[in-house]
């Protein structure tokens, strides 16, 4: 019995992306102390991974090297219309990711601005523009995703007034808006879409329709969209009402 319970278990959370420990207790009628000895071994078939507060399918922990080779050429040109966005004298927030890192490809290095970012390969692609003055947040480097998170005090960025955040998201949807799986990365992307003037999010079309366990920020908060490809009519309807700005190449 306990065999096949672990079997559906790994199956329901292959199947829902992102679930919380709460949840599977609820849907498989057992205590939290047993769910977790269950995940302790589902784990050690590296088909899924803990995450804060619940457990993720291993197949959306894609390493950040092939990520990054995926939809190459559209996030290329997510990127190519997100800095079409940034004017001189700009402080903007450039959020870590596959995406978000195309920006700093198709920027004028003659434009005068301020970059805020936790991303490496950000910090190492405008450190050599003398126009731009570069912002470092996050205290402990996290090889996955080549970012930096964590902050002794999160809140501290509410220093900072932000034009607009370029920001990315591991899943998104109408019903659970803008989502990611590190508690670490979330408050850094939860203050910083609380804080910025104009919030700019680039997703390609992979991420539409999926959510993860963390939500930084609801749709509707969004001002433009950024999308690989035309939204489905839904997505389209819900960005009209809510007064979303839509680009695609």
């Amino acid at each position: 019995m306990k065999a096949r319970r672990l079997q559906d278990i790994e199956e329901y959370i292959r199947t829902q992306k992102s679930v919380t420990l709460d949840e599977l207790c609820v849907r498989f009628d057992v205590s939290k102390n047993t769910i977790r000895r269950d995940i302790n071994q589902i784990v050690q078939k590296g088909s899924i991974e803990k995450v804060y507060g619940g457990v993720t399918s291993a197949s959306e922990l894609v390493p950040f090297e092939n990520r990054n080779i995926r939809n190459q050429s559209k996030k290329n040109e997510i990127g190519r219309l997100a800095a079409a966005c940034i004017e001189a004298h700009d402080l903007i927030y450039i959020d870590s990711g596959t995406t978000t890192r195309n920006i700093i490809d198709h920027l004028d290095p003659a434009l005068p601005l301020t970059i805020l970012t936790n991303s490496l390969d950000v910090i190492n692609g405008v450190a050599d523009m003398q126009h731009v003055t570069l912002l470092v947040i996050g205290n402990t480097y996290k090889p996955k995703t080549r970012s930096f998170v964590g902050m002794d005090n999160p809140l501290s960025l509410q220093k900072y007034n932000v034009n607009k955040a370029f920001m990315a998201a591991t899943g998104v949807s109408m019903t659970h808006g803008l989502t990611n799986s590190d508690l670490l990365e979330y408050e850094i992307k939860k203050v910083i879409a609380e804080k910025a003037q104009k919030l700019i999010l680039l997703a390609d079309n992979s991420k539409f329709g999926k959510s993860t366990l963390l939500t930084y920020a609801p749709l509707k908060d969004v001002d433009i969209l950024i999308s690989s490809e035309p939204l489905d009519d839904d997505y389209r309807s819900f960005c009209e009402q809510h007064h979303i700005q839509l680009q695609s190449p």
